[in-house]
């Protein structure tokens, strides 16, 4: 909350010309049901949710792109995790009953419908992680690693969003092994979202669920932020009748996965991942059935 206070204060400063804007203290009271560090944008939404708040009190109007770049600015500045902008940005924007595509260099965004007969179904594998901690950042210096290296043979590329799989075989076969795994997952990763959209609008959730497979599987063996109970919660899932597709979610190194399930085999579903998790892991894990809602917005 600091953090984002602080961040305000000052995008509100520059927005104005003035400086860091002189604001007023608050005594906020925060309820949430959102569960923390387990990979559900707990922190983003928490960081919104403020934000738009402290807004309100202000008087102050602000785009909701702008409180998107004013959380993630805490994040990165003040809390020192290097995230990127999708759940501040999701956490604005959301739409009920929709999925986001978003382009995280332009910051254009569109909504991609969800069957409204499929569930999202979390599964908390009750294993914390925190995103701040040193190996997301590590993740990060990886990549950046990579696109400094391929740049030498690719004048203009900026990131890995403008190299493809074929140009990434090509020109990066010197490229030391994890930073060639950890490039290989981000590009893998770039085409899954792009294909599981268009799969999305054409309402096949076969191909949704196959794209989410392999990412599970990229995410586990080349970027390497899987851990034994995410890959034993990912495989109970795809034992269950219903299941559309499974994957982890979040940072990982624990956290949750998140699945598409038919509504009508959510309670089966649950049955099954309990009992199945219980008994390997002796834990007994949290299940989160919910639906696509909309942003953060003034309620009463």
């Amino acid at each position: 909350m600091q953090g984002v206070a602080l961040m305000l204060k000052r995008a509100l400063g520059e927005k104005r010309g003035t400086g860091n804007r002189d604001t007023c203290g608050v005594s906020l009271l925060i309820q949430s049901d959102v569960p923390m560090g387990v990979g559900l944008s707990s922190s983003a939404s928490i960081e919104v949710a403020v934000a738009k708040a402290l807004l309100d009190l202000a008087g102050a109007a602000m785009d909701s792109t702008d409180v998107a770049r004013v959380c993630q600015r805490a994040e990165n500045e003040f809390v020192g995790a290097r995230c990127g902008i999708m759940d501040q940005f999701i956490a604005c924007h959301a739409k009920p009953g929709h999925a986001l595509l978003l382009d995280c260099r332009s910051l254009e965004s569109r909504p991609v419908s969800l069957p409204s007969h499929v569930r999202l179904v979390a599964c908390n594998t009750m294993v914390r992680h925190s995103i701040a901690s040193g190996e997301y950042n590590r993740r990060r210096a990886e990549c950046e690693e990579g696109v400094k290296a391929l740049a030498l043979q690719l004048p203009g590329l900026r990131s890995l969003r403008d190299i493809d799989l074929t140009a990434l075989e090509r020109e990066g076969r010197e490229l030391p092994d994890t930073i060639r795994r950890r490039c290989r997952h981000v590009v893998s990763e770039n085409a899954r979202v792009a294909r599981a959209a268009r799969a999305l609008e054409q309402s096949d959730l076969e191909i949704v669920g196959a794209l989410m497979a392999d990412s599970h599987r990229s995410l586990r063996d080349d970027y390497e932020v899987s851990c034994p109970e995410l890959d034993l919660m990912v495989g109970l899932a795809r034992e269950s009748s219903g299941v559309y597709g499974t994957r982890m979610t979040g940072g990982g190194f624990g956290g949750c996965t998140v699945n598409l399930v038919d509504k009508d085999a959510v309670s089966e579903f649950r049955r099954h991942v309990v009992s199945g998790y219980q008994a390997q892991t002796g834990r007994s894990p949290d299940i989160y059935v919910t639906e696509a809602g909309g942003g953060a917005e003034r309620v009463g």
